[in-house]
């Protein structure tokens, strides 16, 4: 009986790798298709077969077979517009995973946080006041809001008791500051057309994408991504606290440091971009658990592609719903992530 039991568990182990895998490329193909369908997706007659036909094109794969119109509004328009959907959704989420796992809180997310709105008002500072004398990017400001308001959150936990409770009610504290000094700076430094532009960029927007925003933000994706996928079975340490992860031999202090400062940097960056766009990181993660558990090698990757999916037809939705008039992606976000974690909360608390 002893010697079967082994086989039995390498069986299961085998099994559930297998399921991981078949997951992974089921995930991957729904993310290739999201991406081809929504482009052709809007006013222009524009189909899948024409969307390869320019992405191969472009990447020098064939022959260009659409017309320079139509492939401007494939190639320059609408993919880079789609792709970046999918990074930031994907960045989003995974954040809101790791930042869940680690403060072992599932209202955790960039957003409750403080990070997007401290994001935000770096953002805001070089755009609108000039900080920086033209040296500072935009993606520069807002990491170094970011790590404010990040620090902020940390200092005022630690002041007033390190729990997982406290490091919330910290982050909302932070949020409502850097929100209000986002909107304090717009209404009194910028005219009204800018005011205008930065109060729907805050909103969150995709609109006016470039593929240097791609380049960038699908960058650090892929950096922070490693970094957190290196961490995996640490998080898993984490989720029994971080009494229980030292004893298990982790560097509790430094090893906080490198995922509060990765998730900062990557939540910096998909700001600067996109705006702040909320309830991605709070309600994918959640979804992803019911599917996978909650081990983290598994959970990560899979959190990845829940966010990049939901977010392309999030966009897709704000950008044609309305047409030709644009709804704020994050405002979409909201609408459908309330109700969303509501059913989150209920079934939580059903079963506890």
């Amino acid at each position: 009986m002893t010697g079967a039991e082994p086989v039995g568990g390498r069986q299961r182990g085998g099994g559930t790798r297998l399921r991981g895998v078949l997951l992974g490329l089921a995930g991957l193909a729904a993310l290739f298709l999201s991406l081809a369908v929504a482009v052709t997706i809007g006013p222009a007659d524009i189909s899948v077969p024409d969307v390869w036909s320019a992405v191969a094109a472009h990447l020098g794969w064939g022959e260009p077979e659409l017309t320079p119109i139509r492939d401007g509004i494939v190639w320059n328009l609408r993919m880079p517009r789609t792709v970046l959907a999918a990074v930031c959704g994907a960045g989003l989420a995974v954040c809101g995973a790791v930042l869940q796992s680690l403060l072992r809180n599932p209202l955790a997310d960039p957003f409750v946080l403080g990070v997007s709105s401290g994001a935000s008002t770096g953002a805001v500072a070089v755009v609108v006041l000039g900080v920086g004398g033209g040296v500072l990017t935009v993606s520069a400001g807002a990491f170094v809001g970011a790590v404010l308001s990040f620090a902020l959150v940390l200092l005022l936990s630690h002041t007033l008791g390190d729990t997982t409770d406290r490091v919330i009610l910290s982050g909302v504290a932070a949020m409502q500051l850097f929100s209000s000094l986002t909107s304090f700076v717009v209404l009194t430094a910028a005219d009204a057309e800018t005011t205008r532009g930065v109060l729907f960029w805050l909103l969150g927007s995709l609109s006016g994408t470039g593929w240097t925003d791609v380049w960038l933000c699908a960058a650090v994706l892929a950096a922070a991504l490693a970094v957190l996928l290196l961490h995996a079975r640490t998080l898993d340490a984490f989720a029994f606290g971080q009494d229980a992860a030292a004893t298990l031999g982790v560097r509790v202090g430094r090893v906080r440091a490198v995922l509060l400062c990765t998730t900062a940097l990557l939540t910096a960056v998909l700001v600067s971009s996109a705006g702040a766009i909320g309830f991605v990181g709070l309600v994918l993660p959640h979804a992803a658990r019911a599917v996978v558990g909650a081990g983290h090698p598994r959970l990560l990757p899979v959190t990845a592609l829940a966010g990049a999916i939901f977010l392309i037809w999030v966009d897709t939705l704000a950008r044609t719903v309305l047409d030709p008039q644009e709804v704020p992606v994050g405002v979409v976000t909201s609408l459908i992530g309330v109700p969303a974690f509501v059913v989150v909360l209920y079934r939580t608390r059903k079963v506890t």
